[in-house]
């Protein structure tokens, strides 16, 4: 029985990577994927913990070999996601999750159609101002391109299969997980998992 693969976008700032660090440390279920990156660890950030961060000239070498299942340069900086990784995970079963943005989700759901999709929206415009100016990472001039393209993103959003406001981080937490729950019930992968109780319900 295969796993499960959970494609979690948003715009820059609407609270993605803490939602989906909350969920990592309440759900075992699930594993995420670590893309690599051409850009500069923040504070904080470890390497093959975070992201597996990469020259730019090795990134592109690993595209050229086709190592990506997906990559995109976002903010001049270039990330991809490990193709075989993703394909031996999910082939043993194990529920794997993409924090990426909506033009890598494209390309996995290209070759994943069976693929989740899941979009984190701010509660507000002004909101999402906040939280980017309180990261106190980017410069005025990032933060307003972040802030412009976040548009662009939201017009995705009918591209994904749920949608959650990150307002509040325990409720919007309590969806995500449910989510992820409610996937993992579904009638083809109970009847691979239960197949022993139902034969003996059925007798």
């Amino acid at each position: 029985m295969k796993g499960n693969l959970f494609i979690v976008s948003a715009p820059s700032g609407a609270g993605k990577t803490s939602l989906v660090t909350a969920l990592l440390a309440n759900n075992g279920e699930i594993d995420l994927s670590i893309s690599y990156t051409s850009r500069a660890p923040r504070p904080g950030e470890t390497n093959g913990k975070d992201y597996h961060f990469v020259s730019r000239e090795t990134f592109l070498a690993m595209a050229e070999h086709g190592d990506f299942l997906e990559s995109a340069e976002v903010y001049g900086n270039l990330y991809g996601t490990s193709q075989s990784w993703i394909a031996s995970e999910i082939a043993s079963g194990r529920d794997i999750l993409l924090e990426i943005d909506w033009q890598g989700a494209a390309q996995v759901r290209s070759k994943f159609p069976d693929c989740i999709g899941i979009f984190i929206l701010p509660p507000s415009l002004q909101a999402l101002e906040t939280r980017l100016k309180g990261r106190a990472q980017d410069s005025a001039e990032v933060i307003a391109r972040r802030i412009s393209s976040a548009k662009e993103d939201v017009a995705h959003v009918t591209e994904f299969d749920y949608v959650i406001i990150n307002d509040k981080l325990d409720e919007a937490l309590q969806q995500l997980n449910a989510v992820v729950v409610a996937a993992g019930l579904r009638r083809d992968r109970q009847l691979a998992r239960q197949q022993a109780l139902i034969n003996q319900l059925q007798n």
